[in-house]
Formats: C-alpha cells, structure tokens, sequence
C-alpha cells in the first residue's frame, strides 16, 4: 500500500461504535472524546486507562515488542501479561504498529486525525524524526490535543534526558523526607512521581478540551515528571520557603502535627492521627486518661510538638493494652480519626473497599476500581486489558482499510504478527 492510498482514505471512516460488537458498550462521561495511547510503562498509560474507564474511545498503540511493562513480572496473568501492565490498561482497544517504518508512520497519522487525543512519551527528538512534531501536528490536526510527558521536559539544562520514578524520587527532594530520621533516604513504595504526572496529564487533558469548545483549537499539554515531583512537596516546600532550612524526616510521624503516627496493640500497628487539641482531647478521653489533655505538655499541638518524645511514650504504653479493631472502633465513636496500619490484601478486603465498589471482578479480570464516582454518568470496567494487537483488524476496519489494504501492510512489516 502507498502512503498515498492510507491518506486518501475518507475522513468519516472511524466510527467507534461500527466494529466493536464484540466488547461492551462504553459508558461514561467522555463516550464522545476518541485517545490514541502511543506511550509505554506507567504515567502515559494510566491517564489513558483512567480516561476510558470514564467512557472515551482508547486505542493503544504498541510497538512490535510491546509495551515492556507486559513482561515486567512475576507475577503474571497470562502468557504476556504482568499484573504491572494489567493495572495500566483495560479498557482500551489494542493494535500493534511498527512506526519507525514510513507506512507505519502514515496510519499514525490517519488515526490522529481522528482523534482528540494522542498521549506520548517518547524520548524528546521521536516525533520530529517521523515529522510529527509540535508545529506539523498543530498544523495538520488543529483539533488534536496532544499530551506529552517527558522526564523533565525538552529543554532547559536536563531537557531531554530520561526520567524514571525512582531518580525523580530522588531528585525531586521527595526521597529525602521519607525515611525514618536516624536512617536512609528512602524510597517511597509506590511509583508516586509516575501516578501524580498520569492524574495531571488527565486534568490537563480535561482542561484542554474545554478549552477547545470556545477556541475549536487544540493544544500541548506538556508534563515533565520532574514537575509533578515537585509540585507535591507540601507542605516541606513551604517550610524551606520561610525558613530556608530543609525538612528532616521524620519517619511515620508527621511534621507539624502530634499525634500523628504509628502506635502498637497487642495485635499489630494502629494509626492515630488526632490533627487538632479538640481531637487530642477526645483520644485522651477514649483512652481513659482525660487529665493527659491538660498536662501542660500536652495542651496544645505547640505543647506536643515540643514534647513528642514524652508523649509518645504515654501513648504507647496506653494504647499498647487494646486489640486494633476495637480500639478503631472506640476512637471512631469518638471522632479521632485512626485505623489499623494494614497490609494491601487486608486493605482490599475491607468491607469498606468493597461497599465502594473498589475491588472490581470483570471476565476473569481482577483491578483496582474507579475513584471517582459520578452520578449521572459513572465510569466503569468494561473489559481488561487486551492482547498485543487484538484490535488491530477492528480499528483499520473503521478507519477504512479494506482487508487487501490490511494483508498488504502485515506483508511489510508495518503490522507485526
């Protein structure tokens, strides 16, 4: 097939709806909004997988290798699917394209045209090279909102080097206040930087799109990790502003605030976090021990603040007499917030986590549920993430190729068995 033959294909050839009859039906609050999903590993896919489980049209574009988080297991689901990728992709549609070659390149564009969305984080120079960049695809496709997230952008001293979670962890001044205070910097255990640019890119994205029903233009959504690090170091950053001395870590306790840390029952860890002298005075009070609230130590968080060694040590020998559930259940009657420090399956298991429909079971997949509950037009799990090119014939369909046009680009490489 000649590149010609893939642009003159007719605009109007997508319809989402037209070939889909063997996926559910999407549902949602953007069942009008069509993503290409071009990026890999966790901050692109996940503000795709959060934008379709909302009901827009996603279509993942993997390379011939596939997006690598597929193998980034034990443990897997199925023979190419690590619960790593399976967390960052349901509900998208799947085809498989080679775009470094020039054929490749052209059905990328056919599908941009009929996008509203296209979500990448190829290394800074990619597009350019495919003659994609920010100009070209402003130009051709003024509608199309193009969401880009790098490492730390793509210019300025670090302007186009990779970025990846734990060196922005790092970088970003987060790994230093985790940690307990006489160890490490440490880590923080989940992809932060990654998950906190994934939920930017979307409100960007949203933003954007509101945008374009005044402007009827598109535009860049530009996300750096780096960024995103950064912009949640509250409320450290504000301590440095007014005093420039830089924040130590203070292990699981809080920073301005006492009690607000970890404590041991007879049957494990237990979190107290009494945020204010009002709340103080009722844990003194659910503990049996009223007059600890008029200690002069302790009567205002100024008090305990300055005296968290001494307290925390009345505390632990108060609290450490109680079973966890119920010490939760005193301190919930008495409006101080706390619970028990769980681990990710009890935390699944909670009747709670269940009431909110936070455990999702759909054909045979398992996932974490959607957080954000609307109540004219909730999202939902459709399905779970698809095989690498499981869609491809579908898509092409709609997008116009007949079937001679598909054989021909698997014959060239372009579509990868």
């Amino acid at each position: 097939m000649t590149n010609s033959t893939i642009n003159a294909l007719s605009a109007d050839a997508w319809d989402a709806s037209s070939n889909s009859a063997a996926l559910p039906p999407r549902t949602g609050a953007l069942t009008d909004i069509r993503v290409v999903d071009l990026s890999r590993v966790l901050a692109g896919p996940l503000c795709g997988q959060m934008l379709a489980d909302h009901g827009a049209d996603v279509t993942k574009v993997e390379p011939p290798a596939g997006d690598e988080t597929r193998g980034w297991g034990p443990p897997f689901v199925r023979e190419d699917h690590s619960t790593y990728f399976d967390g960052l992709n349901r509900n998208k549609r799947n085809i498989s394209v080679d775009l470094r070659i020039e054929e490749g390149q052209q059905l990328l564009r056919r599908m941009l045209a009929e996008a509203d969305v296209v979500i990448e984080n190829f290394k800074a120079g990619t597009l350019e090279r495919w003659g994609l960049g920010d100009d070209v695809l402003a130009a051709e496709f003024p509608r199309l909102i193009h969401c880009r997230i790098t490492g730390y952008g793509t210019d300025g001293p670090l302007g186009g080097a990779p970025g990846y979670d734990a060196v922005l962890q790092a970088l970003s001044g987060l790994m230093s206040i985790n940690g307990e205070a006489d160890g490490e910097a440490m880590r923080i255990g989940i992809p932060l930087v990654d998950i906190i640019t994934g939920l930017n890119a979307m409100n960007g994205i949203l933003m954007a799109l509101h945008v374009r029903r005044e402007t009827g233009r598109g535009q860049l959504v530009d996300l750096a990790l780096l960024d995103s690090a950064v912009s949640i170091l509250h409320p450290h950053a504000g301590k440095w502003f007014a005093t420039g001395v830089a924040p130590e870590r203070t292990g699981v306790a809080h920073p301005t605030i006492c009690p607000y840390e970890t404590f041991v029952c007879s049957d494990g860890p237990f979190f107290i976090g009494a945020g204010n002298d009002r709340q103080f005075r009722s844990l003194a009070k659910a503990l049996d021990a009223p007059g600890l609230a008029e200690d002069p130590r302790f009567t205002t968080n100024t008090d305990r603040m300055a005296n968290a060694v001494q307290l925390r040590k009345v505390l632990g020998g108060l609290i450490g007499g109680w079973q966890r559930e119920a010490l939760a259940t005193a301190l919930r009657l008495a409006g101080v917030p706390s619970g028990a420090v769980n681990n990710v399956g009890e935390a699944l298991n909670l009747p709670q986590v269940r009431h909110r429909k936070m455990v999702i079971e759909c054909d045979g997949y398992r996932g974490v549920g959607v957080p954000v509950k609307l109540s004219e037009s909730p999202g939902s799990v459709r399905f779970g993430p698809r095989h690498r090119g499981a869609d491809t014939d579908d898509v092409l369909a709609e997008l116009g190729f007949s079937e001679n046009e598909v054989a021909c680009l698997r014959g060239s490489g372009v579509l990868p068995e």
